[in-house]
């Protein structure tokens, strides 16, 4: 599963505050509940170690570490079972004076399921668990090509990432003098087959052993995509991995483009999808009804503190506080709330206009 922009802000939010902390010694406790895994057990087991944490020699951090466990143990107390997709759970003195208290406790459960059981008690909150959680872990494979060049790449959550460009041998419609059409014609679909051949050993070396590879999508001008895909020159293990066939004006960067545009319905279930098609909404209706839209923050404050916001679009870019800061005020006003990345044009150009955009409920002009 892959964390939609909102999901992944939230959770760095969270992981970045509590990197923040660390401990004098080993007094920091993190425990990690898997999805499905008994509650009761894990409340068992912090009672177990508070009992083992009287035996540490040194009284500030015996002090800190039982008391973080009690914090702890209260805090899942107020949970009837553990959630769908498990609990991460952080306790520990955090104050930043030496001799006083402030026990802290933060629970999350994560926007996908915890696999692995954790408790340890460490000078800082294990993280990493939460922190693999906002790599992207759904990708799909690009090739662009057509007679004269091949493009392979990956699309990684919302950002391309060029992996090859080759271009073929393949001479062009013009022949040399003395030849005969049929032998020059030979030539070239003898020279065609070649560079499909090296494309498709090149997607194997790409793509064979890529384990988090969802699906490959392939595109380009004319008929030579079809050639190349029902062809004998891609390994089965990589053609069974194709999921759509595109049709194409470009080869190159601008082909890889347009391959990911024109497989939004391959990848409709896609952030960059969803994001893209929020974002097109947006600006069609600055270019036909600029009456329906607000950006920059004076004016999409505005909108929203007479209600009249039904989509609020904000850019990753946004200093965090503003953030919260919006959100708070569209969640009081019932207002749908969606953060853009910035790995994609659109949101760039969401950046460019003030990093806040709105689509309103009403015409305001």
């Amino acid at each position: 599963m892959s964390l939609t922009t909102k999901q992944k802000f939230q959770l760095k939010k969270l992981i970045k505050e509590l990197a923040t902390h660390r401990g004098r010694h080993t007094e920091l406790v993190t425990v990690y509940i898997p999805q499905g895994y008994d509650l009761n057990k894990i409340i068992n087991h912090l009672n177990q170690e508070q009992g083992t944490a009287t035996n540490i020699k040194s009284s500030g951090t015996r002090k800190n570490v039982i008391d973080a466990l009690e914090r702890m143990i209260q805090h899942l107390r107020l949970f009837k079972k553990t959630p769908n997709n498990g609990l991460a759970v952080f306790s520990g003195n955090v104050s930043k004076k030496e001799g006083q208290s402030d026990v802290q406790v933060w629970s999350i459960e994560p926007p996908v399921p915890l696999k692995t059981r954790i408790y340890r008690c460490d000078k800082q909150f294990v993280l990493n668990g939460l922190e693999d959680m906002c790599e992207t872990k759904e990708v799909y494979g690009l090739i662009v090509m057509d007679r004269r060049e091949g493009d392979i790449a990956l699309l990684k959550g919302k950002a391309i990432i060029p992996l090859v460009q080759t271009r073929s041998n393949v001479p062009g419609k013009t022949r040399a003098g003395g030849q005969s059409a049929q032998r020059f014609e030979r030539l070239r679909e003898g020279a065609a087959k070649d560079f499909y051949k090296k494309i498709g050993e090149l997607a194997k070396d790409e793509f064979l052993n890529k384990k988090e590879l969802k699906g490959i999508l392939v595109g380009g001008p004319g008929p030579t995509k079809y050639d190349f895909v029902d062809g004998n020159f891609i390994t089965n293990q990589v053609k069974q991995k194709i999921i759509a066939i595109k049709d194409l004006s470009y080869t190159g960067d601008f082909g890889i483009r347009e391959l990911v545009e024109r497989s939004k319905d391959v990848l409709a279930e896609e952030e960059i999808a969803k994001e893209k098609k929020l974002m097109d909404n947006f600006f069609e209706k600055l270019a036909k009804e600029p009456g329906k839209i607000a950006y920059g923050e004076k004016e999409v404050n505005n909108a929203l503190k007479m209600g009249a916001v039904d989509i609020l679009l904000i850019s990753e870019a946004l200093e965090e506080e503003k953030i919260e800061e919006f959100e708070q005020i569209a969640n009081d006003l019932k207002s749908n709330v969606e953060i853009i990345s910035t790995e994609t044009k659109e949101g760039v150009q969401l950046t460019n206009l003030g990093k806040i955009a709105a689509i309103l409920r009403y015409k305001l002009q």
